[in-house]
């Protein structure tokens, strides 16, 4: 029981966490089997993905348990701190030219000694949230102009968006998009963000024109998403479209009720079965019904994080407790969309649920800090004159 007097927060942010993560073991599990005899030939063990993603998942809430003890107020410092480490790991990651089918796929560093591969743009995501709410706090109730905030918040957007793009699109979208709710939602001018939102479109038509100019530059990364958007909405056959088609059998042979658990046929057939596609093979061991309940769960998350920005006594809580927050159901609802194909595929992953990709631990980042936010003890915001001349995070936030 002291462990649990400990844990402080939202308790019904924890309890569906914690319900997630818990069920989560039984589709990767279950899917798991495809990249043991299909993928691997035999060489690992079902038991050796479970235990990886029960590890994953331990370390995650460790870290949703240290955050969540961090005062939100310091998260102002550490997202100016993080933010040029930040930028140096997409440039490295960027760097490292790795391709996949001809395409360039550099999303992912390997960390020494563990052997754990690690999404750096999940990570600039939170960072970059973080760092947003802290220069809207920082310009709330004053009037900005847009010459004056180019440095200070477009330029970072800027160039973590373009380290992202190139190899991938879907991520720098939700990104892009979720800097676009976060501005309207802290009272950047509207005017100056359908600006940004212009000048995007037109960035993003260079890219386009210059990679079909220059292929060598990005290596077939514009023809993988002309693609799976023309795949998308002409229906024609391609790697993509018969991943949908198999996923779309899954979920249409698992009816109401489902074939029950591990019974699951299409994983031996759907490539990312464990990750990209594990809804089709939850709909189609629990049915309907057990689709909707995890539907429901997310939406459930998603009414607790605007509970929490609601209550937060602070503009910085709040703003930030809707940066991190949202993308976590934006990427679920995201995820299911592109199984049922009602989005072309992105290659997102079900939160919390799919297996693999240290992308997880950055979900559990996210959730510390918005239970940081939820935490009355320690998210209060001390004054200009209460600031601890001792503790540099707190002079930085009070004074940047």
């Amino acid at each position: 029981m002291e462990f649990f007097d400990k844990i402080k927060g939202d308790k019904a942010i924890w309890a569906i966490v914690a319900l997630l993560a818990l069920f989560s073991f039984l589709p990767v599990y279950s899917a798991s089997s495809n990249l043991v005899y299909v993928v691997g030939n035999g060489t690992k063990t079902t038991f050796s993905f479970l235990f990886k993603h029960g590890f994953l998942l331990l370390l995650g809430f460790g870290i949703i348990y240290a955050v969540h003890k961090v005062p939100t107020h310091f998260f102002k410092g550490l997202s100016l701190i993080t933010m040029p480490i930040v930028i140096l790991l997409l440039v490295y990651t960027l760097a490292q030219g790795t391709t996949i089918g001809g395409a360039n796929a550099s999303r992912w560093i390997r960390l020494p000694l563990v052997g754990f591969t690690f999404q750096t743009s999940t990570l600039a995501a939170v960072v970059l949230m973080a760092y947003v709410a802290r220069y809207l706090t920082k310009i709330k109730d004053r009037v900005v102009t847009f010459k004056e905030s180019i440095l200070p918040l477009w330029l970072p957007v800027f160039v973590i968006l373009v380290l992202i793009l190139p190899a991938n699109f879907s991520t720098a979208a939700i990104i892009f998009f979720m800097v676009m709710v976060l501005c309207f939602l802290g009272g950047y001018p509207v005017k100056y963000l359908l600006g940004i939102v212009g000048s995007g479109l037109l960035f993003l038509t260079l890219f386009i024109l210059t990679a079909k100019a220059a292929p060598d530059l990005f290596p077939n990364r514009v023809t993988t998403w002309e693609s799976r958007i023309t795949s998308f909405m002409n229906g024609e056959d391609g790697e993509s479209d018969y991943q949908i088609e198999k996923a779309k059998i899954a979920i249409a042979t698992g009816g109401v009720i489902g074939k029950g658990a591990g019974k699951s046929i299409q994983k031996n057939f759907l490539p990312q079965s464990s990750s990209d596609f594990i809804f089709a093979i939850i709909v189609e061991e629990y049915g309907l019904v057990g689709g909707l309940i995890l539907v429901f769960f997310y939406l459930l998350l998603l009414f607790r994080i605007v509970v929490v920005a609601n209550g937060n006594q602070t503009i910085f809580g709040k703003l930030l407790v809707i940066g991190v927050g949202l993308p976590i159901v934006f990427q679920a609802f995201i995820n299911m969309a592109v199984a049922v194909e009602l989005f072309p595929v992105t290659g997102q992953t079900l939160p919390l649920i799919s297996s693999g990709g240290t992308s997880t631990w950055m979900t559990c980042l996210a959730i510390g800090i918005i239970l940081s936010a939820s935490n009355k003890e320690v998210s209060k915001e001390p004054s200009s004159v209460d600031i601890d001349d001792t503790n540099p995070l707190e002079v930085l936030s009070g004074q940047l």
